[in-house]
């Protein structure tokens, strides 16, 4: 599955379903302590989720959401606060329009994660509210609009379970923070998966090639899936994660790339 970041993520996964993908799950208990956690309070950050996928006419399509993040001490643990700045994309403009439909009244959205001390759990911050706000801003913008397909939106949220709800607004925050990301394996040793690791000084990246399959006009296609983390192990955030989905052409000759997410996190000039 892939999440673009918060409630923004959440709600372009609704609107744009992606490939099948594994979804990020429990944390492995081993993985809390594989990174040490130490998140740069009161530096300002920008966290870009970028995703391309094939679009209608063939070509990639991008889609980023652009966020500022801003880590504070709170009792024993962290809490981060993101705000979605902006959104980029190069889709037709009615796609661009629909998107923007949908994610334009959470522009300024502050929203608040409360983090573990080591970085192993993350919460939203007065989730039901959060969604009441979010769920009221697309409906009324929809009305303004014209355009039900926004209230359609808003009740697809509002049925969620409350915990698939928090999981899908949480689900690129987990990604950002290594003890959390249950995807990022410990050791080389990785079920079905080729696994290498890399040090380079404090970076630490991580490569993992896993094997799937993918409907594509009605035929099960092989499909390969590279991922590619660098990890800052002084802080243990996900600096890059870099994660291409590629359909395997017949007799596996050739590949051909369908789809895209890069996140990646830089400190805010």
């Amino acid at each position: 599955m892939i999440s673009v970041g918060g409630i923004g993520g959440a709600l372009l996964l609704l609107v744009a379903q992606p490939l099948p993908s594994p979804a990020l799950g429990d944390v492995p208990a081993a993985a809390a302590a594989h990174f040490q956690f130490a998140p740069p309070v009161g530096r300002p950050m920008t966290y870009r989720v970028t995703t391309r996928r094939i679009g209608r006419e063939g070509s990639l399509v991008n889609f980023s959401l652009v966020y500022a993040l801003q880590w504070q001490r709170v009792g024993r643990g962290y809490q981060l606060e993101a705000v979605l700045q902006r959104i980029d994309s190069d889709a037709r403009p009615e796609v661009t329009r629909a998107l923007s439909l949908m994610l334009e009244p959470l522009v300024g959205e502050a929203m608040a994660y409360l983090v573990a001390p080591d970085g192993s759990r993350i919460d939203l911050v007065d989730p039901d509210a959060l969604w009441e706000r979010v769920t009221a801003r697309i409906e009324a913008v929809g009305a303004k609009a014209g355009r039900p397909e926004a209230r359609q939106l808003a009740q697809l949220i509002a049925a969620l379970p409350a915990a698939e709800r928090d999981r899908l607004a949480t689900a690129d925050i987990r990604a950002l923070v290594a003890p959390a990301n249950g995807a990022i394996p410990l050791s080389a040793q990785a079920d079905g998966a080729s696994v290498s690791i890399v040090h380079d000084g404090a970076l630490q990246t991580i490569a993992k090639v896993e094997r799937d399959s993918a409907p594509v006009a009605g035929t099960a296609k092989p499909l390969e899936i590279d991922n590619l983390w660098t990890v800052d192990t002084a802080t243990g955030l996900v600096m890059r994660e870099q994660r291409q989905s590629w359909i395997v052409e017949t007799e596996g000759v050739g590949r051909t790339l369908v789809e895209e997410r890069v996140r990646a996190l830089e400190f805010a000039s």
